[in-house]
């Protein structure tokens, strides 16, 4: 759908500019992308420049084989800016009305679209209010119906969640997949990770202006994963079960530092006669809270079931590559 190269954006003079976005090539498929990164990453600039709001200081941007203000003048884009506002006096019921003519509705059309968006988005009891009297909420509601008073193929969203109650961030990744499911392209920048990992299909993350990495969720990250384990462990029970794979070791009371976890194990078949072997001298009963690195889940269970047949007690097994946010921490912090 979108196909974005060598994608430079800057500010300022030349001799002090301002880098907005830097060398970004990427391509953004039908489906749900998110563009995440930390404040001043350069989610809003992108996401003007593949609107056509912005003119980038080199590179391009393709939507469907098109220049982004070509294609928006044939075909239009679903737009829901990061402030949305209309007139304090508008009620939202004869803003969305006016909003829907502008895209080009008769006055009939208009008038239905508007009144099923303010269904949609639960805002037909509050349809004659004035717009400045409305909850930061409600008020971001009507910027998301105003988003959907025409069908379009691209669908933009910047920071969509902001101001809404967990009821209706639920039904938000609803809409946002009802949208996906039609084959649409739904992009939105969001700083809340855990709402995006709900409902994206994949996580651009930024940072300085820089593509760090695309994201795929819904997934297991690839390479190796990482566990943080709680256990008591009598006779060195966690050294025969994860024998050939070194660990990191502390205290229930000190988490051990992420950047210390070990690596994956040589030998996926290391548990195979760990009941045969007899414990370490220098074997511990005590509490230990330990990271270790597998291949994938089969290899966890193996070694936990090897751990156990060697008298081990597991307390809690929390995965350390589960979520985006731990994903996300990690990449910026090698940056």
């Amino acid at each position: 759908m979108i196909q974005i190269e060598s994608l430079h954006k800057s500010y300022g003079t030349r001799a002090r500019p301002i880098h907005a976005v830097r060398d970004i090539t990427l391509g953004i498929p039908p489906g749900v992308t998110a563009v995440v990164g930390p404040n001043g990453a350069g989610k809003t600039t992108l996401l003007g420049l593949v609107l056509g709001f912005l003119r980038p200081s080199s590179g391009t941007v393709r939507i469907a084989g098109e220049g982004p203000r070509r294609y928006l003048r044939r075909r239009g884009a679903a737009y829901l800016p990061e402030r949305f506002r209309v007139p304090p006096e508008w009620p939202p019921r004869a803003a969305l009305r006016a909003l829907a003519r502008l895209e080009g509705h008769a006055p009939a059309e208009a008038d239905r679209r508007a009144d099923d968006a303010l269904d949609r988005l639960g805002l037909a009891e509050h349809a004659g209010k004035p717009a400045g009297a409305l909850s930061r909420g409600l008020h971001q509601r009507l910027g998301i119906a105003q988003a959907l008073l025409a069908d379009r193929e691209l669908v933009v969203l910047d920071e969509p969640t902001e101001g809404l109650d967990p009821l209706w961030r639920v039904r938000f990744r609803d809409l946002v997949r009802e949208l996906a499911g039609d084959g649409r392209t739904v992009i939105l920048a969001s700083h809340e990770l855990a709402e995006v990992e709900r409902v994206a299909d994949r996580a651009v993350l930024l940072d300085g202006g820089e593509l760090r990495e695309v994201m795929e969720l819904g997934r297991p990250a690839p390479g190796p994963l990482r566990y943080r384990l709680d256990v008591s462990d009598p006779g060195g029970a966690l050294d025969i079960a994860f024998a050939d794979s070194s660990i990191s070791r502390d205290t229930p009371g000190d988490a051990p530092d992420d950047d210390d976890a070990a690596t994956a194990a040589s030998a996926p078949d290391a548990t195979a006669d760990a009941g045969d072997r007899a414990p370490t001298a220098d074997a511990t009963s005590k509490p230990a809270r330990v990271v270790v690195t597998v291949a994938d889940p089969m290899e966890l269970s193996n070694r936990l079931s090897a751990f156990l047949a060697a008298g081990g007690v597991v307390r809690a097994v929390v995965p350390l590559d589960a979520d985006l946010e731990e994903r996300v921490r990690r990449r910026l912090e090698e940056s």
